[in-house]
């Protein structure tokens, strides 16, 4: 078969935009395709329900890739391996109950079985607002990113969900909009984002995975956004609060009566 380069153009846009078209009403929504992104569409996927990920950047897994100071290894406990072993994720066991990771090995085998699950990725599509109802965050509003870097005046389309998940990091970019904008009281003790806290690991381990729950209606928060919303520590180059906080999210929703 001779190639044609128009062919291979309308391939791309036609598949794409089926692709985005079924996006547009899922039953959730993650923004953010790091550690606790990625694992929390797994779940999800695994159970039957239709999620997709919306992540700003080119590339998917967070902080990951660069473990720490740029040596691309990971620390995970031991309450964690059972979810990298899930994925296939090869360790090593440093010491007890502590083992090491290649970053980029991981990040590779949770997004390669997050896909084949069933869950849809979008990169370079940043939420620029949310869609709220009621008093409920029921949808993301969206843009390219390139769109949003170049400051130009072009409009967004929206996209509706059952269920967001901010899964944003540090950031915390989707509560600090409804913060912001939609008059909503936070699920915390302020009523607002507490901010996150200076580094301490262990701690900052410990409550990721209970900071990781809903914060507002239809709205929940995994990983280190966990963390920052709910004023905890952050902890560094350790994943295994990220994986459990993504699972944990997942599985909250998968309970749900839809």
């Amino acid at each position: 078969m001779r190639l044609d380069d128009v062919k291979i153009s309308q391939a791309i846009i036609e598949s794409y935009g089926e692709k985005l078209i079924k996006a547009l009403d899922v039953d959730v929504a993650i923004v953010g395709a790091g550690p606790a992104g990625m694992v929390c569409a797994y779940y999800l996927a695994c159970a039957g329900k239709n999620v997709v990920i919306f992540e700003r950047k080119l590339s998917v897994g967070g902080g990951m890739w660069g473990g720490g100071a740029m040596f691309n290894q990971i620390v995970i406990q031991e309450r964690a391996k059972k979810i990298t072993d899930e994925f296939g994720i090869r360790t090593r066991l440093y010491e007890k109950g502590c083992y090491t990771a290649d970053s980029i090995e991981s990040v590779s085998a949770i997004c390669s079985k997050t896909v084949k699950a069933g869950a849809k990725i979008f990169n370079l599509l940043s939420v620029e607002d949310v869609l709220v109802k009621d008093k409920r965050v029921c949808g993301l509003v969206l843009n390219w990113t390139a769109v949003e870097m170049a400051h130009l005046h072009v409009d967004p389309i929206t996209m509706r969900a059952r269920f967001v998940v901010d899964a944003t990091g540090h950031a915390a970019e989707v509560v600090h909009i409804v913060e912001k904008k939609s008059g909503i009281r936070l699920n915390t003790k302020t009523g607002k984002i507490a901010g996150e806290k200076s580094m301490w690991a262990q701690a900052g381990e410990e409550m990721v995975t209970k900071n990781s729950k809903e914060v507002a209606s239809g709205l929940y928060v995994c990983g280190m956004c966990a963390n920052a919303v709910f004023g905890a520590p952050r902890m560094g180059p350790v994943f295994g609060g990220m994986f459990l906080s993504g699972e944990k999210v997942a599985r909250e929703l998968i309970k749900k009566s839809w």
